[in-house]
């Protein structure tokens, strides 16, 4: 079984799903990704995550963000504190 979210990609919509045991035995989590552009994958992990009980974001890794999608701004007003190696 597993938890899904839809969300919108840049050019059309997709889904992205989680074992429900998947989890099992972590409490707090990081999100990985090489891309940061507009967030709609950060925001789906975010939201895939917060269907478990008990499980803390504790941010969000990047190599590559761009800024001027604002998808930084939109982790940030998730409550999701984001790092990246560069900038674009």
């Amino acid at each position: 079984e597993t938890y899904n979210v839809s969300f919108d990609l840049e050019y059309g919509s997709t889904e992205m799903h989680i074992h429900k045991d998947a989890l099992d035995g972590h409490e707090n989590l990081l999100i990985i990704d090489d891309l940061l552009a507009t967030g709609g994958t950060a925001i789906a992990a975010v939201k895939l995550v917060a269907k478990f009980d008990s499980k803390n974001i504790v941010g969000a890794g990047f190599i590559v963000n761009l800024p001027e999608l604002k998808g930084d701004l939109r982790l940030k007003e998730a409550g999701v504190e984001i790092h990246s190696v560069t900038e674009f």
